[in-house]
């Protein structure tokens, strides 16, 4: 399904892989200063922070995947089938808290809060509701990772209410709930990076034949849980240089290692794909990315742009491989 990230260097960055079984046609979108949102109960915002991320433009409104502010919040949204429940809207005068529709979430979030500290206070004061954008496009199920230079969490809305947890690995993929998969990594405590000790028998003389078998036990298949396990590792093991083409290249190798290929995950006769990972320099408001079919690394800069205008920018995601030949 998706596998999101956070990696810290120099500056902050946040990402995501978005694996299906097709595309909606998503485009590098930038919301500017003063585009208006008109959220379906919480009124219009005229002026706010700008965004950039990758969005399906449904007339003229961006549905927001995932995305960072210029303030250097960030926020995605994963698919959490089977679990994600949300309020039923309440008429305006039965409720004093905020009621938001889940698929305006990010853009209500990113356009009002500068740091993480200020999206929970928003998110003490709200309710989620499961109205859906229109019926061509019904509500999805999903949870999100609000994440900032400080640090992340993970909102949930199920059945017995909003959870918000503190995601100290700053990873989020699918089912089960966050706090699950949380408890699922005691399963790997013993893994490591280095080699290993023979702790098996002290009587018998074993040797450690190959690199690497240090993490024998990690898993290496596209199951949600499973993904969050490998990049979990890989992120809080990975080591790369300050610079922004360090670090951009070292967060595309991380999510790299649960991208899913054509023919390993069949979705009744179609087969599930990383269509794009993204990785976003949250503080300078650089928008990379890479699809399935384009390796290539192409990048929007945000500051670029009129950010004080009011339509929407859009850039489409360049397709199709692009090889160097050396001669």
């Amino acid at each position: 399904m998706c596998t999101a990230a956070t990696y810290k260097t120099k500056d902050f960055y946040m990402g995501r892989t978005l694996d299906y079984e097709f595309s909606y046609g998503e485009q590098i979108t930038i919301t500017p200063r003063n585009y208006e949102f008109d959220f379906r109960f919480a009124g219009k915002i005229k002026s706010h922070y700008a965004l950039i991320g990758m969005a399906f433009i449904a007339g003229g409104y961006p549905l927001y995947y995932d995305a960072v502010n210029e303030k250097g919040l960030g926020m995605a949204g994963l698919n959490f089938v089977g679990n994600a429940a949300y309020e039923e809207a309440l008429p305006e005068d039965e409720t004093e808290v905020s009621q938001v529709a889940q698929f305006e979430f990010i853009p209500w979030i990113l356009t009002q809060c500068a740091t993480v500290a200020e999206a929970r206070e928003k998110l003490a004061a709200m309710r989620l509701t499961g109205t859906a954008f229109s019926e061509q496009l019904p509500t999805a199920q999903l949870h999100w990772i609000i994440a900032d230079k400080t640090g992340a969490i993970t909102v949930e809305a199920m059945e017995d209410g909003m959870h918000v947890y503190e995601n100290k690995v700053g990873v989020l993929t699918n089912n089960p709930p966050f706090n699950i998969q949380m408890f699922l990594l005691n399963q790997y405590m013993g893994l490591s990076p280095k080699q290993p000790e023979n702790l098996f028998a002290k009587d018998i003389e074993l040797n450690a034949y190959s690199r690497g078998m240090g993490a024998i036990g990690l898993p290496g298949d596209l199951s949600s849980s499973s993904r969050f396990a490998k990049v979990a590792f890989t992120k809080l093991h990975s080591v790369s240089g300050n610079s922004e083409a360090e670090s951009v290249s070292q967060f595309f190798h991380i999510l790299g290692s649960v991208d899913q290929q054509r023919g390993c995950c069949d979705v009744n006769g179609k087969y599930e794909i990383t269509l794009y990972t993204s990785c976003c320099n949250a503080q300078k408001g650089i928008y990379y990315y890479t699809t399935y079919d384009n390796h290539q690394i192409s990048a929007v800069d945000m500051t670029k742009e009129d950010l004080d205008s009011t339509e929407l920018i859009k850039y489409e995601v360049i397709q199709g491989e692009h090889i160097f030949m050396q001669n």
